[in-house]
């Protein structure tokens, strides 16, 4: 009964019928209406969660939840949603982050609360649209529907340089979204459908599939982002307001991995296994060269803008590593561990990153200029001893403490990528130096020693509602850190038919077929 039930279509669209009756509650004197018709949303789009992942059967690789309605009959366009493991991940990700930042937004925005409610809640809808889209256009549509909100909450509601940072998130993001448009097109006209599945296996020459895979490239590298094209993102972040930088962090970095391992791999096998050694380059260079940058930031956002970056170098690292572990190997085992490993990275970095960025956010609040220099900070932690001991554990999971979401991950990439070569996961594992590096002595400063000034010193510490917020993000830190097995069920077999559907034929004859993972 769950499977022929429209869960998907809700999850998508509560959130925009949502955000439209928020915008009719009117001026600012109705904003309480605002805020609680958003986390009454919200938290009914994450119940609804339950019989999506309870109904979800994860010993099978096919969508799952599928809807399918004809959309435009002239050209084959189909609202068709669905779900496989690692959208079901996704989606519930997006509805808990989405929540999250609803609930902080009732106690640190004051202007423009119905505007802020519903801008966030499209972008939810929008988000969790892209996870679960299996047409190419509507694909595309979700895509490019989230740059709107997001936008406007850059530009409304950040610092004081939000307008140029605004337009150059926006830019950089929609233009490299039109080659993506274009290849699109181009499956169409082979296939007669926009429909992703039937993209799959296409008998595309090596120069068709090169061409193809660079144009899905800027489009995703530009969302993840990869170095060179990640200039974009610490502007993002600095000028954001606290949500939009945790929905950045969280949520709209991990759509560029999901389009590598949904349109790219699957897709351009034999582009992706002659470009696999570009791709390993780049993310290292992410890894190390954007980690030695974060290490001389003095502004806190900033700092973990480019140390998100650092992060998702390993998720990229573990879609890639893949064609060089089993032609090296030949063996589907070590190849599946590091694709699992950049899957649950994804994960784990929304809860690490996205709570520092929540509590920069916090900080920023209380600080009579909203300032998120460190040197303007010192001795936190003797006016706000719980929050300081909640940035602390988020610390930890930044920098990759085993016990917390932020080692598992990596700590799988590493090992996969130890298997063919010693000098990648040795590069690889420098990021564990690196972000002790960044991450603790920015904590420091800012936590430890003598108060600062009178400004710390007025400092009151965190209000249950934003200790609601911690705990909730200290459970997802605990929980991905010490017992991943749940998420680690649900990815199984989707991780290892997207491995099969993007080995290449000259790779996939010299291993062997059978699901080493199921």
């Amino acid at each position: 009964m769950l499977q022929h039930f429209p869960l998907l279509t809700l999850l998508i669209w509560l959130p925009v019928i949502g955000a439209f009756l928020i915008l009719c509650t009117g001026n600012e004197k109705n904003a309480n209406w605002a805020r609680g018709i958003a986390v009454f949303i919200t938290v009914v789009c994450l119940l609804l969660c339950i019989p999506l992942y309870l109904g979800f059967d994860p010993t099978r690789y096919d969508m799952q939840f599928m809807e399918d309605h004809l959309w435009v009959r002239a050209y084959e366009t189909r609202y068709a949603l669905g779900i496989d493991g690692i959208s079901l991940v996704m989606v519930i990700l997006t509805n808990f982050t989405g929540l999250l930042v609803i609930v902080a937004a009732c106690q640190s925005i004051k202007i423009r609360v119905s505007q802020y409610m519903a801008a966030f809640l499209i972008l939810q809808g929008m988000i969790v649209g892209v996870f679960c889209a299996m047409d190419a256009i509507l694909f595309y549509v979700f895509w490019e529907g989230m740059l709107i909100p997001m936008y406007l909450s850059i530009g409304i509601w950040g610092s004081a340089n939000r307008s140029y940072a605004s337009i150059k998130f926006f830019l950089f993001t929609f233009l490299g979204s039109i080659l993506m448009l274009v290849a699109l097109i181009y499956l169409y006209n082979q296939t007669g459908s926009f429909l992703i599945q039937n993209f799959y296996g296409l008998p595309l020459s090596l120069h068709t599939q090169t061409w193809l895979f660079l144009a899905f490239l800027l489009a995703f590298a530009v969302k993840v982002p990869m170095f060179p094209v990640h200039t974009w993102l610490p502007d993002a972040h600095t000028e954001a307001p606290a949500g939009g930088s945790v929905v950045l962090a969280a949520l709209m970095l991990k759509l560029g991995v999901y389009g590598f391992l949904r349109f790219s791999m699957p897709i351009t096998p034999l582009a992706c296994a002659k470009l696999a050694w570009l791709m390993i380059v780049l993310s290292l260079i992410a890894i190390v060269y954007i980690g030695l940058i974060a290490i001389v930031q003095r502004d806190m956002k900033k700092l973990i803008a480019y140390s998100s970056i650092a992060h998702m170098g390993f998720a990229t690292l573990g879609c890639f590593m893949v064609y060089d572990i089993v032609s090296h190997m030949h063996s589907l085992q070590d190849a599946y561990m590091s694709l699992e490993g950049a899957v649950i990275q994804m994960v784990a970095h929304a809860f690490g990153s996205g709570a520092m960025f929540l509590g920069v956010g916090l900080l920023a609040e209380r600080y009579y200029n909203h300032s998120r220099m460190i040197q303007d900070y010192g001795g936190v932690a003797h006016t706000m001893p719980i929050f300081a001991a909640f940035f602390m554990l988020f610390a930890m999971s930044n920098v990759g403490l085993p016990g917390t979401a932020g080692f598992v991950g990596e700590f799988m990439v590493i090992m996969s990528a130890f298997q063919t070569h010693f000098w990648v996961a040795m590069i690889a594992s420098l990021t564990l130096l690196l972000s002790a590096s960044y991450t603790l002595w920015m904590y420091k400063r800012v936590f430890f020693g003598p108060i600062g000034n009178d400004q710390v010193a007025a400092f009151r510490d965190v209000t249950w509602l934003e200790k609601t917020n911690y705990i909730l993000l200290a459970i997802g830190v605990f929980f991905v850190g010490l017992y991943p097995q749940p998420i680690i069920d649900v990815l199984r077999v989707t991780i290892g038919h997207i491995l099969l559907q993007s080995m290449p034929p000259d790779l996939a004859f010299n291993v062997p077929t059978t699901l080493y993972f199921a």
